[in-house]
């Protein structure tokens, strides 16, 4: 059974509780999403498994989930990539906000999410249990498609996207520097 971080809104944790209950009741709580790119300047985009209990065969950023107790952001990006992507990187957190996203499934994500950068140039191992397909598109594309589709997004990521573009666009730029 998984367990989420409940946090206030200045991240300080105040609990644990079971996932699912957590996004039954829309309680506030710790998670991150993973974006890594190619040189090409390409995001990797993940299709999220048929099964999953909410947004399946969405597409969404490479990678996201919830941290573990004593994890750091940075650990538990590295260790969500493995797997369900099948691969390691370094990465980088970024920023960090606060969102809200009901589900037609009467489930909510209330989260704390923190965003990691990282780059990346094979092919993932992906796991079938978690991702169904991934792509790489350039950033002004993925802008014109949810613009256009956005009912193919998850829902944190169309925020995430709206939210950050410009941000994550100048950051992935710093990571091709470095």
């Amino acid at each position: 059974m998984e367990q989420v971080i409940l946090v206030n809104e200045k991240d300080e944790q105040i609990g644990v509780m079971e996932k699912i209950e957590a996004h039954e009741k829309a309680l506030l709580h710790r998670a991150f999403s993973v974006f890594i790119f190619n040189n090409q300047g390409e995001l990797m985009l993940q299709q999220r498994a048929a099964h999953k209990y909410h947004s399946p065969l969405l597409w969404t950023n490479t990678c996201c989930s919830h941290q573990k107790v004593g994890e750091t952001n940075v650990q538990a990006g590295k260790r969500r990539l493995q797997e369900e992507m099948g691969f390691s990187t370094n990465l980088k957190e970024v920023c960090s906000f606060i969102y809200k996203a009901p589900f037609d499934n009467g489930l909510t994500e209330h989260e704390f999410d923190y965003v990691l950068l990282g780059t990346y140039n094979k092919k993932p191992a992906l796991n079938p249990e978690e991702a169904a397909a991934y792509k790489w598109m350039k950033l002004e594309d993925v802008k014109k498609d949810m613009q256009k589709n956005p009912q193919i997004y998850t829902a944190w990521f169309l925020i995430i996207f709206e939210k950050f573009y410009e941000y994550i666009s100048q950051n992935q730029n710093e990571l091709e520097k470095n």
